[in-house]
């Protein structure tokens, strides 16, 4: 199978993942479920042939220097590909993680509707959370329409690579791509503090420098939008105040407690309903009470808060998981494998 072929059986399988290893045959992942395409094994130069085709000189300059290379492929009439370039056993491999072309709307990814009242905040730092995989950067990117649609604003998105592409309606919309358009998140987004924005979305809060400067730009009025690799809202702000030296944790309490504005975590699941994928959502939303706790390290009081906050529009992930398959949309032992307490949550099932 030449690469158009791998990309176009995969699209039409709904893959989410195409995996294309030296010694392998090529393989998608469907629905969670790793499928092969073909069952010919690529050889090596079939491999390195198709990443030659997908790069250009400096980035296929850049992985035999590094040995790893984050890139983005367009296929004109297809779909958008996020590409990470890498060896194994002295072979290359790639995984390209498909991104549709079109930015789809808030109301049609399944989503709790607090999460569209998210985007008509002011200023502050917004939070989408997950596995890799669990469909962040798909809402974060409707999230980013919704707004494109409706304001008359600025919007400077920072990533690696450069996903969904955005054409700017209402709003003035700059994409940066990490290697290509800036030298590091951090590097990008102190630059874009003078470019006059007023929404910011930053790939991943990876580091303490780039924590610090997404704080330091929700805390000076601007909105900014961004992940971790966190499963839960209480794990997402520890991780967070851990970034930094236990000296400034009091400080970085006292600053996250102001410009916190809500986080969501999501995880994916296999519809059992019909085809498809559907997701479990929890929401914190920093009210009063969530700042207080904040401020004063009583982080792991945070699920209760969610618990009893119901009625404006928070929920824990299991709650949401338990209503997904009360509603038949998903299996009681994918519920059970990505709840966050299981054997509570099996109970509750039972009951």
């Amino acid at each position: 199978m030449d690469l158009m072929t791998i990309l176009r059986t995969a699209y039409d399988a709904d893959a989410s993942d195409v995996h294309i290893v030296g010694g392998q045959p090529p393989t998608a992942r469907v629905h969670q479920v790793m499928t092969p395409l073909d069952e010919t094994p690529l050889t090596p130069a079939q491999v390195e042939a198709m990443f030659k085709e997908m790069t250009r000189a400096d980035q296929q300059e850049r992985l035999s220097r590094e040995l790893d290379l984050d890139f983005s492929y367009d296929v004109e009439g297809l779909s958008r590909y996020r590409v990470n370039a890498h060896y194994q056993r002295g072979m290359m491999g790639m995984a390209l993680r498909q991104i549709k072309t079109e930015v789809p709307p808030l109301a049609a990814l399944n989503l709790p509707e607090v999460i569209a009242r998210l985007t008509y905040l002011p200023r502050g730092l917004v939070l989408v959370t997950g596995d890799t995989g669990s469909g962040k950067s798909t809402t974060l990117a409707s999230m980013i329409q919704a707004m494109n649609e409706r304001y008359a604003k600025h919007i400077i998105t920072l990533e690696d690579p450069v996903e969904y592409l955005f054409e700017s309606d209402k709003c003035m919309i700059e994409q940066r791509e990490l290697g290509r358009d800036m030298a590091s998140f951090a590097s990008g987004l102190k630059h874009s503090l003078r470019q006059d924005p007023d929404i910011i979305l930053v790939g991943e809060m990876r580091d303490l420098e780039t924590a610090s400067l997404a704080i330091s730009a929700a805390e000076t009025g601007h909105l900014v939008l961004s992940t971790l690799h966190t499963v839960n809202a209480s794990q997402t702000v520890s991780r967070i105040i851990d970034m930094y030296p236990g000296g400034q944790q009091n400080q970085i309490k006292s600053m996250l407690s102001t410009t916190l504005q809500a986080v969501v975590s999501q995880t994916l699941f296999t519809r059992s309903d019909r085809r498809g994928m559907i997701p479990g959502v929890e929401t914190l939303l920093c009210t009063p009470a969530v700042r207080n706790l904040i401020r004063e390290g009583k982080v792991h009081e945070i699920p209760n808060i969610i618990e009893t906050s119901r009625a404006i529009g928070m929920t824990s992930l299991d709650s949401s998981i338990a209503e997904l398959y009360f509603n038949g949309t998903i299996s009681k032992e994918d519920a059970l494998a990505q709840a966050v307490h299981p054997d509570k949550l099996e109970r509750q099932l039972v009951a």
